[in-house]
């Protein structure tokens, strides 16, 4: 063991004198956690490849926090992978805190997830339960697409390419007569194979999409989208994992009006290749009480239709909650509202009831309210065990893609720059009280007027632009993406940041690399390299460490 250690030893003095004069050289793991040893073993092999050709850090993507939550198990993987990285002379840096991806922080509270407001909604007493009544209002057409002639359906604003990408299909379908059907996607040149309508809608509201789906080596699957849009404001981006071939299916998401009173539904492909996929059965729907948020920035209230009384929680009802709670699973029934013995609301009165929802976005992603102050208690708890249990150099925050806020109680009103500036400085803080002298890394995105930081950005009410000047200027910026970002390299060079280049991003080649390196060569403050993969691609790793020599 000796023998090798001193082996290492020589061959990573050598590598290191090859170095590039970039002072970061690193690698970013991701796909892997610390559940298992073979988790441990992969990450170890990679180490090894980038200490063989000149990286000399590791940043650990793999849900290190909670803490807290984690096991003895756990916590020997983890300092087998640091030791691993001290053999090879490799740092490990620890990515945590991230707030656009919630769920590390929504595992301390679920609650802490950002909420959309649902106004008014109009219930009715019913017995020892008072539910959730639909307006009336919406009018949504031909969901179950019998209404065909050849292959045009009515009541669509438009689906792409009748006859030749879109198609009625009586023989295959789910229920009625007829579906669509998507197919031929190259026969578009980006691959649209998309249907949409338009359909007003009451402000403030929830509303459930649902569809039946059924597929034949569709490629890629992931490209299958449903879409609610207002302007050019995101009320909903949900994408599914769809298997490339299976029989009928349903899938569901809500999304929430805001102050919107009409909205582009969509429902199909983006970047579509090849294969098939079938629609039926697609309804809009306004919905109840589903996955309701409870904590001091989400109140709920409850008042008389007539008159307008406010009702006490506890004494005329039972706190309004959903047991069944599943922010990926909404293919169920909404939560009621329990009416105990000796309320004051009567047997068949109507009420308006409001409350607050979280949002899925994509495949999987939760966005954390920044303005509820529990979320600053658990980054001082996290910062502090991190401190006991790693003891780390180099923290990297996973600050990227906060795409809602200023939406409850906690955060409406507020400047998202400063706000979303605020809650790093929160973090920096913390870290460094716990572990002085640290050097924090940050994704760029959200303090890149190039980038997300800007108006309109998904769900966010608000706007993100100067929100780099909310940040401490010791912050390493780590610009990231595939092809490079001349104009972000120069501007956090003129605000007076260091940088980091994320780059690969999972290409099939280098090029972009190499001319992110060129870009660097005549950029001040740059002072390193990441490879960023995100699809468990390393085979490059060893390439990408040569580059930085030369």
């Amino acid at each position: 063991m000796r023998k090798q250690i001193l082996s290492w030893l020589v061959m990573l003095t050598a590598a290191t004198a090859m170095a590039a004069p970039y002072e970061d050289r690193l690698v970013w793991l991701f796909g892997w956690g610390l559940q298992k040893e073979a988790d441990l073993a992969d990450m170890v092999k990679i180490m090894d490849d980038g200490a063989r050709h000149g990286l000399n850090g590791v940043v650990f993507g793999g849900r290190l926090d909670p803490l807290c939550k984690k096991d003895d198990a756990f916590f020997r993987r983890l300092d087998q992978l640091r030791a691993a990285g001290e053999e090879r002379r490799m740092e490990f840096i620890p990515a945590l805190f991230s707030v656009g991806y919630g769920g590390s922080l929504m595992a301390h509270d679920s609650n802490l997830a950002e909420g959309l407001p649902v106004a008014d909604a109009l219930f009715e007493v019913q017995g020892a339960e008072a539910r959730f009544v639909p307006s009336g209002a919406l009018k949504w057409a031909n969901g179950d697409f019998e209404a065909f002639q050849r292959n045009r359906f009515g009541g669509f604003n438009f689906h792409d390419q009748p006859g030749e990408i879109s198609f009625a299909d009586t023989q295959i379908k789910h229920s009625g007569r007829a579906s669509m059907r998507l197919e031929n996607f190259t026969a578009n040149p980006h691959g649209h194979a998309r249907v949409m309508q338009e359909v007003k809608l009451r402000p403030r509201a929830c509303y459930r999409l649902s569809l039946w789906v059924k597929t034949e080596n569709l490629q890629p699957a992931g490209a299958f989208r449903l879409i609610a849009l207002a302007g050019k404001r995101d009320l909903a981006t949900r994408q599914f994992k769809i298997p490339s071939t299976t029989d009928w299916i349903k899938i569901s998401t809500l999304f929430n009006s805001l102050d919107q009173t009409a909205v582009r539904v969509y429902a199909g492909l983006w970047g579509g290749q090849s294969g098939k996929i079938w629609l039926d059965d697609w309804q809009l729907e306004e919905a109840g009480p589903y996955n309701v948020l409870r904590r001091p920035g989400t109140p709920v209230t409850v008042r008389a239709e007539t008159g307008g009384q406010v009702y006490e929680e506890g004494r005329d009802y039972a706190p309004l909650a959903d047991h069944n709670r599943n922010l990926y699973n909404v293919d169920r029934a909404p939560a009621s509202l329990k009416i105990p013995p000796g309320s004051r609301i009567a047997q068949g009165q109507k009420l308006r009831v409001s409350w607050y929802h979280p949002l899925v976005i994509n495949d999987s992603q939760v966005t954390v309210c920044m303005g509820e102050p529990a979320l600053y208690e658990i980054f001082e708890h996290e910062a502090k065990l991190l401190a006991e249990k790693v003891k780390p150099k180099r923290v990297f925050l996973n600050m990227d893609e906060v795409r809602m806020g200023g939406t409850c109680r906690a955060c409406e009103g507020r400047d998202m720059a400063q706000l979303i500036g605020e809650c790093v400085t929160r973090q920096v803080r913390s870290l460094r009280r716990h572990l002085p002298g640290a050097q924090v890394y940050v994704w760029s995105d959200m303090f890149d007027p190039h980038h997300n930081a800007r108006p309109e950005y998904y769900l966010v009410r608000g706007d993100y632009t100067g929100s780099w000047k909310h940040i401490p200027k010791d912050l390493v910026i780590a610009v990231w993406g595939g092809a490079p970002r001349e104009k972000s390299l120069k501007f956090f060079a003129d605000q007076g940041f260091q940088t980091l280049v994320a780059c690969y991003y999972d290409a099939d080649d280098l090029r972009d690399v190499q001319a992110w390196l060129d870009l660097a060569s005549r950029a001040p403050n740059v002072r390193g390299f990441m490879y960023t993969p995100w699809q468990k691609k390393y085979a490059l790793l060893p390439e990408f460490g040569d580059l930085l020599k030369k």
